[in-house]
Order: structure tokens, then C-alpha cells, then sequence
């Protein structure tokens, strides 16, 4: 990663994890992914964009393995996601065959563009929700 980027990734994710989520993740309607801590065990909740089809939801994520949650999926697939104000449990995949870019234009716009923005090594998921 060249030093501009990472600079840019520091900065982003810091805003994020300091201003956006904690905000963001009290709000009833927003789309929360829920991981377990690689090291800690503790139940980690990220808010995301993404797009429920049939029994799957389907995220890009904007820093693909660089980005926790991802790195929390790796350790253990298992994971809640929270649509629509319902807790559903499910199985997470990684997708690298998958291609992100095309994968946002079918996710809502709002997230997307986001994404896009300011993302550097976009990566799919895709979550398989039990029942």
C-alpha cells in the first residue's frame, strides 16, 4: 500500500470508528454486522450497506482484508446481521472471484457511492442467513 493510501485508510477508518459507527449504530434502520472479536471473544457490530436476496445479504467491503470485521470473519465465518430492525444469524464467505465493483451497482446507492469513495481494495461478502 503506497504511503498516501495508507495515510488516507488511517485517516478514514479512525472518522469512522470514532465519529460514524458509534452514531450510526443506535439508529434502529441501520443494516449492522455483527463478528466475533478474533482476540477477544466479544461481539463486534460494524455498521454496513448492503442488500438482502432471498436468503443471503451481500456487502462490498471498502478495505477488504485490511478492514476488521473482515479479518473477525476469517477467524470465525459466523456472524449476525441486523436488516430491517431483525437479528438474523448466518455464515459468512469472502468472495475474491467475486467482482466488487459490479456487485455495488446492485446494492443501495447510499453505501455504494461511499464505498466507492473511499474504498482501496474492495471485497465481497456474502452472508448465508439461517432459516
Amino acid at each position: 500500500m503506497s504511503r498516501d493510501r495508507d495515510l488516507r485508510f488511517r485517516v478514514v477508518t479512525a472518522f469512522q470508528r470514532r465519529v460514524v459507527n458509534p452514531v450510526t449504530r443506535r439508529l434502529p434502520f441501520q443494516t449492522l454486522l455483527e463478528t466475533t472479536g478474533r482476540t477477544s471473544g466479544l461481539p463486534r457490530r460494524t455498521p454496513v450497506g448492503g442488500r438482502r436476496v432471498g436468503q443471503a445479504f451481500w456487502l462490498v467491503s471498502e478495505y477488504g482484508d485490511k478492514s476488521q470485521y473482515v479479518r473477525n470473519i476469517r477467524a470465525d465465518p459466523k456472524v449476525r446481521v441486523r436488516v430491517g430492525g431483525r437479528w438474523h444469524h448466518g455464515t459468512a464467505h469472502l468472495m475474491p472471484e467475486d467482482d466488487p465493483r459490479a456487485r455495488l451497482k446492485s446494492l443501495p446507492r447510499f453505501n455504494s457511492g461511499a464505498v466507492r469513495a473511499v474504498g482501496t481494495n474492495l471485497l465481497t461478502i456474502r452472508i448465508d442467513l439461517d432459516g
